[in-house]
């Protein structure tokens, strides 16, 4: 969803460095795999393309932080409708 976005610290030596993936139109999201030494973080379109890909060695990652886009329903209490309701 649009607004999607990761940070990425990286071990740069001496300091660390972030990066930032953000979904920048709507449809797409941010997603995060990672394996074989590899940390890859991918925009990806409704139909599962994927328009921008980073890659990262896991030595060097110290953080993958994942900030979800709000979601409109939630922002609107009026369409909430609670689990429990007192009696």
């Amino acid at each position: 969803m649009r607004g999607d976005s990761v940070e990425i610290v990286i071990d740069a030596g001496e300091s660390s460095r972030t990066y930032t993936i953000t979904a920048t139109r709507a449809g797409r999201r941010v997603e995060v795999s990672h394996g074989r030494g590899l940390v890859e973080v991918t925009e990806v379109t409704r139909g599962g393309t994927p328009v921008r890909t980073a890659r990262f060695m896991s030595g060097r990652v110290i953080a993958v932080v994942e900030h979800p886009a709000a979601d409109a329903a939630l922002a609107d209490d009026s369409s909430v409708t609670p689990l429990h309701r007192p009696a």
